[in-house]
Order: structure tokens, then sequence, then C-alpha cells
């Protein structure tokens, strides 16, 4: 979207905001902030099945033990445990109040068997103590919050430390030449408009600053919702570390293209090389 173009899109909703605060609370006031990030950029559904499929093809049966490490409001692990009876879960995260959320909302819709197979720790992923698990996973670029080298390398060496012998680490990451400019761009979702904000990038560091805020039809704005301070971490460096870590190896699962549309199909399979992309998600298994 054009810079004109914005700017009269955001005099449009600052006066709709100011006619809906004459009416009443705002839909940004009323909204959950947790619940518009899970509907926007989270699908632990698809997660679930790229996971055991990737885990299935190298051990040849499915995992029954993930843990999720920054994980939020636990989607992730309540997917798993929905997804099979002998599932089970840990999500360690730091932060109390998305962890609370999850017990009240995620956890909520579980049955009594499948939350007693949920475990939830407020802790630091560099210290919580779980049994040992079939895959590990840190996702939505949570580990990008380690901006060196040793502070990574410590992070991979400790999620290695979490792995059964026949064990998976499974990281998302993005790039590309879109990923290192200031820029927003809002997507569309039922009921709210979401809003990615590329807001500082250095190319020296590869240091970003990022925000998600989330726009709503009265005009109104939930503004930073949620914010990132990252290093943006590039394919060969992860890959690199993961073998000095301690992998026996790592691979890349890239995603197919659509032969219609152009863009992505939302199939990852691995892949030795990948064409360029502007903007690109990908998986990254370190195979312990």
């Amino acid at each position: 979207m054009g810079r004109t173009k914005q700017k009269k899109k955001r005099e449009r909703q600052d006066k709709k905001r100011r006619k809906a605060e004459r009416e009443g609370p705002s839909l940004a006031r009323k909204a959950d902030r947790y619940k518009l990030y899970q509907e926007s950029v989270q699908d632990p559904e698809s997660d679930v099945k790229l996971m055991q499929r990737i885990f299935k093809k190298r051990y040849g049966r499915p995992a029954r033990l993930l843990r999720e490490d920054f994980c939020g409001s636990a989607a992730l692990a309540c997917e798993w445990v929905s997804a099979h009876p002998d599932n089970r879960a840990w999500g360690i995260d730091l932060d109390p109040e998305p962890l609370a959320w999850a017990q009240a909302n995620n956890l909520a819709l579980l049955s009594p068997d499948q939350r007693e197979r949920v475990h939830l720790i407020e802790g630091d992923v560099l210290e919580a103590q779980t049994e040992p698990a079939d895959i590990t996973v840190a996702y939505n670029f949570s580990y990008f919050c380690f901006q060196t080298r040793r502070d990574l390398l410590g992070y991979l060496r400790t999620a290695r430390s979490t792995l059964r012998e026949e064990g998976l680490l499974i990281l998302d990451a993005y790039g590309g030449a879109d990923a290192q400019q200031t820029m927003t761009e809002t997507r569309d979702q039922e009921g709210f408009d979401y809003v990615w904000d590329q807001d500082a990038f250095d190319p020296i560091r590869h240091h970003a600053i990022n925000h998600i805020h989330f726009e709503f039809p009265d005009g109104s704005r939930i503004q930073k919702a949620f914010s990132y301070d990252w290093r943006l971490w590039t394919l060969p460096e992860l890959c690199d570390l993961l073998e000095d870590a301690g992998f026996a190896k790592s691979e890349v699962y890239w995603e197919g293209t659509d032969a219609k549309s152009g863009e992505g199909n939302g199939v990852y399979r691995k892949a030795e090389q990948a064409p360029d992309d502007p903007a690109w998600i990908a998986y990254i298994v370190g195979v312990r």
C-alpha cells in the first residue's frame, strides 16, 4: 500500500475512532489481543501435522511428547494433546500473563483428560526441567530474542539436552529482502485488520524492532499489541550453530509454490536450495 493511500486510510480510521469514542467503548477496548494473535498468526493444527510428518519419516513412529519453548498462550501444546490420546506436552514461558490466559481460555476448551496431559511452567527455557521430549519447538521466531552467537548457541545446546536420543528440535525462521526493510503490511482478518510493522532494521547487526497492531472497522486500534526486539538470524547461521551445538545434522524445510497464484502453498518439504524470494518463512530441523 502506497504512503498516500496509507495516510488517507489512517485519516478515515481516526475519524471513525473519534466518533466511536463519543458513542461508547471502542472495538479495540473490547478486544482480546491474545485471541486476535491466535486468529491472525497461528495455525497449530498444520504445525502438528508437519511436525509429526517430519518425525515419523525419520524415526518410523509418531512423536508423543512435545516441549514448547516460549509457549505463550500454549495453543500448540493444546492442539498437540488434542491430536492423539497418547500425546503429552510441556509448555514453558517467562511471562505469567499469557500462561494465565492459556489456562483460562485454551486449556479450558480441553477435556479433563487432555488438560491433565498439558504441563505449563512459568520459567526460563534455559533452566526449566522437563521430561526428555521427542520434539522441542521454538516457534513464532521467539528464539530471535537471543541476539549474540554465544547466547543463541547456549540456548541450542540446552534445547538439545531436552531431547530423547531419537529427538528433533524444530525452529521457524523468516527472511528475504523485504524482511530487511522498514515497512508495514496489513492483512484483512474477519472483523479486524492485522498489521505487521517492521519499525527498524540495522543491517550491520541484523537487529530488528517489530510490532503487531490490530485495527477495527470503527477506526479504533490496538497500538503495539505485541512488540519484538530481535536479531534476524539467517538460515546458514542457524544451521552452523546447530552443528556447533552438537546436533548430528540440520535440515531446512521450504514452502512450495502454488502454480496458479505464484504464492506459497503451505506445503513444506526438505530442500537443499531455494529460489530467490523477497519474503519467506521456513522451518529448520535439528536432528539430535
